[in-house]
């Protein structure tokens, strides 16, 4: 079952890589970045509203074990992350980070400390949960059709095919008389790999039907323990090379086997590897012994983990502090404004104390 799992994400992980390339013509492609993959179509909306996300906001990795490009901004903005990809007007979203900045600073003495910005990350990770929370609810009614409160296998796997273009009535008579459903091999590794999570989401006791809560651990990890647990032995796996359930460095800076076919491409992406380098040794090595167990990464993927904010905070601080005092200036904080907000803001330091 997780060697089928395994597959299914590696040839996800072809496909959109593959599509990058012929999008840009570029051999030397970076490894792909599921972060960038939000996909917001109206024509997927059905599915995407009852399939596990590819991304899961405010979470320091993906699902198929690559950084989370937008953590800082995530953990930052908090349900205002949208305005400003969606604003390019740099004036509203300069006032915008004002308005943010003195909230931040809730002792008022116009600078913010770590500890704030802890504060401040923990807040707006608690609106991702509660973001991700009331998704799951409209989630939960669409995949349980006769409203008893629990959804069976067979009831998603029904609403998951006819999201897939199958008509629901037929399919959900040939389960019902178990007759070969006679799915292609992409769609049948997917539904092997939704069993297997949809059968660790399911709490003792077991009995195979998800309620509201277990449906929003199948769909969010991170709401779970055991489903966080999971879902990190999932991404050891793929990186584990020598099978010891561990990760060491080379390990972790290179891609699952499949998941780039030109060697090349990898070998050239020194920023990438750098970046994953840095991110090892620094911050997931909680000991600094060069090895990263289960529980090292499962501590660093926690989202709620008040150690890991404080020290998110701290960089997040180390990033933009030029006067190096440990603390950040709104003047700082505005000129740095691409790192925290993803928006590059012009003539920052425009009567920014008369706006203040």
């Amino acid at each position: 079952m997780a060697v089928r799992s395994t597959f299914c994400r590696r040839f996800l992980a072809v496909s959109v890589l593959f599509g990058l390339i012929l999008q840009t013509m570029d051999v030397y492609a970076r490894p792909a970045n599921m972060s960038a993959a939000k996909d917001k179509s109206a024509s997927n909306k059905d599915e995407n509203e009852i399939l596990p996300p590819d991304h899961l906001n405010g979470v320091k990795m993906e699902l198929d074990g690559h950084l989370n490009k937008d953590f800082h901004q995530e953990v930052f903005l908090g349900k205002d992350m949208e305005e400003f990809e969606e604003d390019t007007e740099p004036r509203r979203n300069r006032k915008k980070l004002i308005d943010i900045f003195t909230k931040v600073d809730y002792n008022k003495d116009e600078s913010v400390s770590a500890k704030e910005m802890q504060r401040w990350i923990m807040e707006k990770t608690e609106e991702h949960f509660q973001e991700a929370t009331e998704e799951n609810k409209n989630s939960f009614r669409a995949v349980d059709p006769d409203g008893d409160g629990h959804v069976t296998w067979d009831e998603y796997r029904v609403k998951f095919l006819a999201s897939k273009g199958f008509t629901e009535q037929e399919v959900a008579e040939k389960i019902k008389n178990g007759e070969d459903l006679k799915l292609d091999e992409e769609t049948q590794e997917v539904l092997e790999s939704l069993k297997d999570r949809w059968f660790q989401a399911d709490n003792n006791p077991a009995d195979q039907l998800l309620n509201e809560q277990e449906f929003l651990s199948f769909l969010h990890p991170e709401h779970s323990r055991g489903m966080l647990q999971y879902m990190v032995k999932e991404i050891v796996r793929d990186l584990d090379q020598d099978s010891n359930n561990k990760l060491s460095l080379s390990e972790f800076i290179s891609l699952p086997v499949g998941t780039v076919e030109n060697q090349q491409a990898q070998d050239i992406d020194d920023d990438w590897v750098r970046e994953r380098k840095k991110e090892f040794q620094e911050v997931i090595d909680a000991n600094g012994d060069g090895i990263v167990t289960m529980e090292e990464l499962e501590e660093y993927m926690d989202p709620m983990n008040e150690h890991n904010a404080l020290n998110e905070a701290r960089q997040m601080i180390a990033v933009a502090d030029e006067n190096q005092n440990n603390q950040l200036e709104l003047e700082e904080i505005l000129k740095y404004s691409e790192y925290f907000t993803g928006s590059k803001l012009m003539d920052y330091a425009r009567n920014v104390h008369e706006e203040f």
